[in-house]
């Protein structure tokens, strides 16, 4: 059965993910779309790097034309965020994206936008999944070669960066950077915004690769090494990337060490609210997210909302006008008057512009940062289970302690999975998979020798029994 997960449908290429499966998926996208709009304002197809993904959108506009709706077609592969935005910039019914994100190069996926750019929220996908129950075979069947017209979204979207990351600072600063488009889709679009401002760009695996050379299209620090030596031996103050689809940023300190994506976001959150918030929106995370956020809030006097893991959440917050910035603690951010989707380009040229306005480093300034609001060290593990040990976990979760690793549990929360709020800002999130027999462990505490001894803590509940 197809399922729709946190961020769309994601499988194994040529096991689950297959041409019958991907024209079923395509085929109830159209059929629930028509229902909900005009099929002549379209719907844009697009895909990130991924085996064969070319094949897959020409497949997808074929279906599209069957069913009768307009397909508008990217001219080559598309960051995410540049889809939501291309769909609001064209008033579209929404997109089809063929894109498995971070997932290793096995994998493929199809993420499906409603028309205001926002990850499809459940009752959308769940209606999706209802069509797809009763697609047939003939719908599954290839569809009748067709001619459709490709757009490219480069241009515009590129401009309207101009208007949320000041390219004056970055030429004033002549700033020296490494960039790692990660084999996706971010080259031309990152490498080339940065160079227009006159930055001296150093570009890495900005070539396409369905391998992702070997590794995997993820932009955390194992697969930022190279990266991090090209920033040390060349003396580049920053090292930027984006994951496969370039919806999540991982960046590097001047020395090339991995800056952890919750520190970058409290950075980002407390720069957008130091320019001006006229309006006292909030700011957004996940259950999963860093309380950094919460205390730079509170330093600002605006709220902090917290939803679930899964960026639609969040981008609903910003459709709604509620909130001036939402991040994830997986590399994902937002800002108002920009689209309700995570953008890993747009926070690199935040993070590039802020260096670039203060001369200093990240870490500098996130030591600065702590001073004002406090120290916040979060941490992240997974624990992979046996069926009995899930069987075991799932029973634990639903009662509710009072102390855990010798700290008295204040309060708990169940937003997504069980969240315990210790003392003096700690606190330890178990999150279930819905998809493998893993479960997500988050800590986070005010030093990291009490972060890593609540994440050791909670592993060994979790695999001890």
């Amino acid at each position: 059965m197809i399922r729709f997960g946190t961020s769309g449908w994601r499988a194994v290429l040529g096991e689950e993910f297959t041409f019958d499966n991907a024209r079923r998926v395509v085929t109830a996208i159209a059929r629930a779309a028509k229902a909900s709009g005009d099929v002549s304002k379209g719907i844009v197809v697009a895909s990130d790097t991924r085996f064969l993904n070319e094949r897959f959108v020409a497949e997808a506009a074929r279906v599209l034309l069957r069913e009768g709706v307009k397909p508008l077609v990217g001219n080559r592969d598309v960051p995410t965020p540049v889809v939501a935005f291309t769909i609001r910039r064209l008033s579209s019914l929404g997109g089809i994206n063929f894109t498995a994100s971070h997932n290793p190069p096995e994998y493929n996926g199809i993420k499906f936008s409603t028309a205001d750019g926002a990850p499809a929220l459940p009752a959308v996908t769940k209606a999706i999944e209802a069509e797809i129950a009763k697609t047939t075979d003939a719908d599954a069947a290839s569809a009748p070669k067709a001619v459709y017209d490709e757009i490219d979204p480069c241009a515009p979207y590129l401009a309207r960066l101009t208007e949320l990351v000041s390219v004056e600072t970055l030429r004033k600063a002549k700033l020296r950077v490494g960039v790692d488009a990660r084999f996706g889709t971010s080259r031309g679009y990152l490498d080339t915004f940065l160079r227009d401002a006159g930055v001296d760009v150093a570009p890495l695996n900005t070539h396409r690769d369905p391998m992702f050379g070997g590794l995997s299209p993820q932009c955390d620090a194992p697969n930022l090494v190279e990266l991090g030596k090209r920033v040390v031996a060349e003396g580049r103050v920053l090292g930027l990337a984006t994951d496969g689809d370039a919806d999540r940023f991982g960046v590097l300190d001047a020395d090339g060490v991995y800056v952890n994506p919750n520190l970058c976001l409290m950075l980002l959150a407390d720069r957008l609210l130091a320019r001006g918030n006229p309006g006292g929106k909030g700011i957004a995370r996940s259950v999963a997210t860093t309380h950094g956020l919460d205390a730079i809030a509170a330093h600002h006097g605006v709220p902090l909302h917290a939803t679930p893991v899964g960026f639609k959440f969040i981008g609903e917050l910003l459709l709604a006008g509620k909130i001036l910035m939402g991040g994830e603690e997986s590399a994902g951010f937002t800002m108002d008057g920009h689209v309700p989707e995570k953008d890993g380009i747009l926070a690199d040229l935040l993070l590039a512009e802020l260096v670039a306005e203060t001369g200093q480093t990240l870490k500098s300034l996130i030591d600065a940062l702590f001073r004002k609001v406090g120290p916040f060290i979060s941490k992240r593990a997974d624990a992979h289970l046996d069926p009995a040990l899930a069987a075991q976990l799932s029973k634990r979760l639903a009662q509710d302690p009072t102390t855990f690793a010798g700290l008295a549990v204040e309060s708990i929360d169940r937003t997504d999975g069980q969240k315990l709020l210790l003392s003096d800002r700690r606190w330890i999130l178990f999150r279930p998979s819905g998809t493998e027999p893993v479960v997500r462990i988050y800590a986070e505490a005010p030093a990291e020798a009490e972060t890593d001894r609540l994440l050791t803590e909670a592993k060994s509940y979790v695999l001890e029994g």
